[in-house]
Parts: C-alpha cells; structure tokens; sequence
C-alpha cells in the first residue's frame, strides 16, 4: 500500500498531477486548491490514499495528515466518494471544512457540484461528533461574535472565518479582528 510520496510534478492531466519519482511516474488525483497551487517542474510531497477498485487502483494525495484523515471520514459517509470528498476538500483548510461541519453549515457543503442538501445533512450527522472532537477553533481563529459581524456585512460564514484565520494572534480586541479581517477579504 502506498502511503507517500515525493517527488516532481512533471505534467498536470484534468484534476490530476503526474508526480515523478525515481523512474516511474504516478497519476494522482488532487484537491481544486493543491492542483491550483502546483506547478508543472516543482516538487511536490504528498500523503496518499490508495483506493483499489475491480478494475483500476487510483491514488489521491494531500499536504498533510490532517486533509488526508478528513478526507477518509468524508469516504466513510453514505453517498460520499473521493472526487466528493476532493471537492469539498477543496473549499478551504481542512480545519475550515472541519468547521464548518461541526456548526452544522450544509450551506457550505452544498457549494459542491454533486453534494445536494441531503448529502450534506448526512456529512454532518454522521461527521459533526468526529470532528467536533477536535480543537478546530485553536486552528480557525475568530470568535462567533467576530464571524456574526462579518456575515452581517454580507460575507459567508467560511470568508468569515478564513479572513479571521489570518488576523494576527497578537490582536485580541473584537473590533480591531473584524477590521483587520476585512483587509484580508
């Protein structure tokens, strides 16, 4: 079983990266963030997921072990397959997406292309206590005040939260956060 690789992007086919490493070249489907983010030349290490089916063994691959083990909880979900779960990867951080299914936000997840209401309703009835669990907001700063105030505004509760992402720690004051998220809108 494959678990990781490192090597250099030599081609990006559809939503896949062709990752040289050695002399064999892997074909390995990716979220919309990390393939946007990739460059054809440059290296790249990724976890990897290895699924094997009746007739072919495709391998998708993530930045850290975190999206890697958020993407295998989405899998375990009821109508849920991997270019679902890349999709949704690919809203935002890992911890974002984590976020946004521990408030119980099927808004978020219905952005998906293939991820209709009821999907989304089952992702997080049967992810929000595992993802819950974790200390999600040590990794997406910004009270539900701050984020109240900028949806208020017009913003998405995931803008919201990614602008307050990037609000330096040493800020604490409510006010100043909101002011300092919306420069990074």
């Amino acid at each position: 079983m494959l678990a990781y690789i490192k090597g250099n992007v030599i081609a990006k086919v559809k939503d896949d990266l062709v990752i040289k490493t050695g002399d064999l070249g892997y074909r390995i489907s990716v979220s919309p963030l990390i393939f946007a983010e990739t460059m054809v030349g440059s290296e790249i290490q990724l976890f990897l997921h290895e699924q094997a089916r009746e007739n072919a063994i495709e391998l998708y691959g993530f930045k850290n072990l975190d999206e890697l083990d958020l993407f295998e909880s989405l899998l375990s979900v009821s109508g849920v397959g991997p270019k679902s779960a890349l999709a949704i990867l690919g809203l935002s951080s890992a911890a974002a997406v984590r976020q946004a299914i521990s408030r119980g936000e099927a808004d978020t997840l219905t952005k998906v292309s293939g991820v209709g209401r009821k999907t989304a309703e089952r992702i997080i009835l049967d992810l929000r206590n595992k993802v819950g669990s974790l200390a999600v907001d040590n990794e997406v700063s910004g009270g539900s005040d701050e984020v109240n105030a900028l949806m208020a505004l017009g913003y998405s509760a995931m803008q919201a939260r990614e602008a307050l992402a990037k609000v330096d720690g040493k800020i604490t004051d409510s006010g100043e956060r909101v002011k300092a998220a919306l420069k990074n809108i």
